[in-house]
């Protein structure tokens, strides 16, 4: 489990991996990973759009930016969370992920809430120890 707190805003993600959804040979790896929002503070925020920064074991990079998540921009009063689950696919069997949350409160302040980096690893991945 990861965590991130920025302005009262809590992130937690919990990445998985899937075997039955990924084949090796053929250099397909599949995580889930269930995130929960979490406002921990006094105000009323929506999330407005999210910002994915995704490197594989080689390093490469791809950014995927867009509006909500899963469809919706929710609206989470003080105490509210609100919880869901995507997937990303690599070509390699380890990688990172991170990225951020564009939020707005009810008087129009936009902020950004970090997304925690949280690591894709598979049975198949080998860390290396420094």
């Amino acid at each position: 489990m990861y965590i991130a707190i920025t302005r009262d805003i809590q992130v937690t993600a919990l990445p998985d991996f899937l075997p039955d959804r990924s084949d090796p040979d053929q250099g397909r790896f599949f995580w889930s990973y269930t995130i929960e929002i979490a406002n921990l503070g006094r105000a009323r925020v929506q999330l407005l759009s999210r910002h994915w920064v995704i490197i594989d074991a080689n390093g490469r990079r791809e950014e995927v930016r867009g509006p909500g998540v899963i469809g919706e921009q929710p609206v989470l009063e003080p105490g509210e969370t609100f919880r869901y689950a995507s997937g990303c696919p690599l070509t390699t069997p380890s990688g990172l992920m991170q990225g951020s949350y564009r939020m707005v409160t009810d008087s129009g302040e936009t902020f950004d809430v970090e997304i925690p980096a949280f690591s894709l690893d598979s049975p198949m991945s080998h860390p290396t120890l420094n």
